[in-house]
């Protein structure tokens, strides 16, 4: 990656604005897991069956994609710093208020919101990131998206260990909420206060050709993220019959692993090309799917999660890479179009694993996983060639 020569003062200024994007995506992932944590707490709060949980799911992901329809464009009028602001503290009252009322509407409504807010908080971040990494010309991407999985981790075990000490749910969820709200707050204030421009500002467009199968990959390797965040604590819960602190684990255990290879993913693409690392990471979130699923015990359980997310962990940095290569595009266009694709693939799966739940069994709804990573290790080397 080719750098551009910065000041002191420059150098200064982007190591406080990486910073306050790593707080960013670390309260990201802990606001997701808060969510995990509590997908158990929702089913019985509202005495849902498997059926109407995905229907609320699915409206946090149709909530997604029509902001995204225009993400490119208020991220671009008003930066991402003023866009995580707004969209931050959107996401921090959904959480609060998940098991606030007893009306199933109005959780379609949070649900919608919560959507439309962090998709766009998502895209504000990592078009933070991206700048941050062109201007100090160093591949920081990886390590950013391993704060997000460590917030996913550490949110996770918080609400795990919590549930074990007999704290209610609602003082949780407020509590994860008043402590999003101040990390953001705080991250905001080091983001980098970009101007407005035309390019940004233009709406989502489909990507086509290369950046589409490279954002079909994305999708794929996603789907897996979204699917864990969402199932794996019901799955311990209600296929292994877990107590409610173990079953917090799931998520945890997934996060955790996840985490370690991000922070570890730069060294590991320096010395693997990105076709073969693609295609061990297929097979090795396919096979610790299959052991979870295959092993009805929640320690093995814990196990097979660890390794999805080992196997997960790298492929998003992969593909925004191969991206940002592609020829006749701009690293930016590149990056967005995958990232559009990829984040749909998240939202989009965890509905669909619902619906197989509700017509057959969560188990079998969760060898999508496995499917998704097949299709991902055998189609790497078509996609990026």
């Amino acid at each position: 990656m080719s750098s551009i020569p910065v000041s002191a003062d420059s150098a200064r200024t982007l190591s406080h604005a990486a910073w306050g994007v790593r707080a960013q995506f670390f309260v990201a992932g802990g606001l997701f897991a808060t969510w995990g944590v509590h997908v158990p707490t929702v089913k019985a709060h509202f005495r849902l069956d498997e059926s109407a949980l995905a229907l609320a799911m699915l409206a946090a992901g149709v909530g997604a994609l029509l902001a995204l329809l225009q993400a490119g464009r208020l991220v671009g009028r008003h930066g991402p710093r003023g866009v995580v602001l707004a969209t931050g503290l959107a996401c921090a009252v959904c959480i609060a208020a998940l098991v606030a009322f007893d009306v199933y509407v109005a959780l379609i409504g949070l649900m919608l919101v919560y959507g439309m807010a962090s998709s766009l908080f998502d895209v504000a971040i990592n078009a933070e990131a991206s700048e941050i990494e062109r201007r100090s010309g160093r591949a920081l991407m990886s390590g950013f998206h391993g704060m997000f999985s460590l917030g996913g981790m550490a949110g996770a075990a918080a609400g795990g260990a919590l549930l074990a000490a007999g704290v209610g749910p609602q003082q949780h969820l407020l509590g994860a909420a008043l402590f999003g709200l101040v990390v953001i707050g705080a991250g905001s204030a080091a983001m980098l206060r970009m101007e407005a421009t035309t390019a940004a500002g233009l709406p989502l467009s489909l990507p086509r050709g290369a950046l589409a199968l490279i954002g079909l990959l994305a999708a794929l390797g996603l789907i897996a993220e979204g699917a864990m965040y969402d199932w794996s604590v019901l799955y311990i819960r209600q296929e292994l019959h877990s107590d409610a602190g173990t079953a917090a684990l799931g998520y945890a255990s997934f996060s955790a692993a996840m985490a370690a290879a991000r922070f570890g993913g730069d060294w590991v693409r320096a010395r693997l090309a990105s076709v073969l690392l693609l295609r061990l990471s297929g097979a090795l979130g396919a096979a610790g799917m299959a052991l979870a699923l295959l092993v009805p015990h929640p320690i093995v359980a814990l196990i097979g999660f660890a390794l999805v997310g080992l196997g997960f962990a790298n492929v998003v940095p992969v593909l925004f890479s191969a991206a940002a290569r592609v020829p006749g595009v701009t690293p930016a266009h590149g990056i967005a179009a995958v990232s559009s694709l990829g984040y749909l693939g998240m939202m989009a799966g965890p509905p669909l694993i619902g619906l197989i739940a509700q017509a057959q069994s969560l188990t079998l709804g969760l060898f999508t996983i496995v499917l998704a990573a097949v299709i991902l290790s055998l189609s790497a080397k078509r996609a990026l060639p």
